[in-house]
């Protein structure tokens, strides 16, 4: 940890975020002093509550699309390094495309542009998506872009089909062309165990959309905040990395839904979608298996498997998974219903015209 040996904070935007709570809690861990940064809302102030009292962390509200607020939380600030999580992600982002470009884009500019005019720059650890390649069709023989049912590598191009990829793909290149010293960390699907608090409909509905045989690489948001914050001073520079978990993390989208409704207690609760259509490849999502082994190697993060996502997952839902049983064929026709409502439209089937 040479580059915190002064004691000089590393600065987490989004760090009210899923992968931000988790991050700032690695970071403190480690001894590592946190400024931790959002814009500021209920929920938002809701979670820095529970940073009072945490040793080493600070937070600092700040608007990442205003350049004043950039500028002056850079300035107070000083970091030895930046993990900036900070973006609106699916299903959000396609819903308000403008918000989702001023967050994803326009603000990872301003804080590069003003990081660099720092009198000491620093690393910038950026927070991508294999969401970059685009649309990925298990079926689809094509040696040429490596969808041959070849895992995901760091060299493949940039092939973005829906909005969210889009935004990640022009984020990525505005930080691979700063003069500052960059890593960007390419996520898979990041899983928390946590018991939720509430239903989210258009996320339940947005999975529903998802291929049923779509292929997926899992990771345990745990392991993505220990990717993250090895980040800040692992001999990566340069280095683009996929995060995601171990090979038990190879999974398909159904796998996901069957195992994490089966361990809270709610099994069969969730309607499958229809498998895609192998030669239609608008009926995919961007989301595949990966080669991690650079990214581990350098960064040592893997360390929950699929089995142990799911045995977190039955444990936090505590005496929920009880309750929650018997209801499922009550729950069931009235959460299918009300996603049926929202229709079978997949949002990120094209790009759009003006992003």
């Amino acid at each position: 940890m040479a580059r915190h040996e002064n004691s000089v904070p590393v600065l987490v935007t989004g760090a009210c975020g899923l992968v931000g709570r988790a991050t700032v809690a690695r970071l403190a861990e480690l001894g590592v002093p946190v400024v931790a940064t959002d814009i500021r809302t209920p929920s938002t102030e809701r979670v820095a509550r529970g940073w009072r009292d945490r040793p080493g962390v600070r937070v600092e509200w700040c608007d990442l699309t205003s350049s004043g607020e950039v500028e002056g939380l850079l300035t107070l600030v000083a970091p030895s390094a930046v993990v900036h999580l900070a973006a609106i992600i699916p299903p959000l982002c396609y819903a308000q495309p403008a918000l989702a470009r001023r967050v994803n884009v326009d603000a990872t500019r301003l804080l590069l542009e003003h990081a660099e005019a720092l009198p000491r720059s620093p690393r910038i650890v950026h927070a991508s998506s294999v969401a970059v390649y685009g649309a990925r069709n298990p079926h689809r023989v094509d040696l040429a872009t490596g969808t041959d049912g070849a895992v995901l590598t760091a060299d493949l191009p940039m092939r973005p089909t829906d909005l969210y990829g889009l935004l990640k793909a022009e984020a990525e290149q505005i930080v691979r062309e700063s003069a500052l010293e960059w890593v960007v960390l390419r996520l898979g699907g990041v899983m928390s165990t946590e018991r939720q608090s509430g239903v989210d409909l258009d996320m339940l509905h947005f999975g529903t959309l998802l291929p049923s045989d779509g292929r997926i690489q899992t990771v345990d948001v745990r392991d993505v905040a220990h990717a993250f914050a090895a980040a800040t001073t692992a001999q990566v520079t340069g280095e683009i990395l996929l995060i995601g978990g171990d090979d038990t993390h190879r999974l398909h989208q159904r796998d996901i839904s069957r195992d994490l409704t089966a361990a809270a207690g709610l099994p069969g609760l969730m309607p499958l979608s229809p498998p895609g259509d192998p030669d239609d490849d608008t009926t995919w999502f961007a989301t595949d298996w990966m080669d991690t082994t650079r990214a581990q190697e350098a960064l040592g993060f893997q360390h929950h498997s699929w089995a142990d996502v799911v045995a977190d997952t039955r444990r936090n839902a505590g005496p929920m998974r009880l309750v929650g049983r018997p209801l499922v064929p009550v729950l069931r026709p009235v959460l299918g219903r009300r996603i049926a409502q929202r229709g079978r439209t997949r949002p990120f089937a094209t790009m759009p015209a003006q992003a």
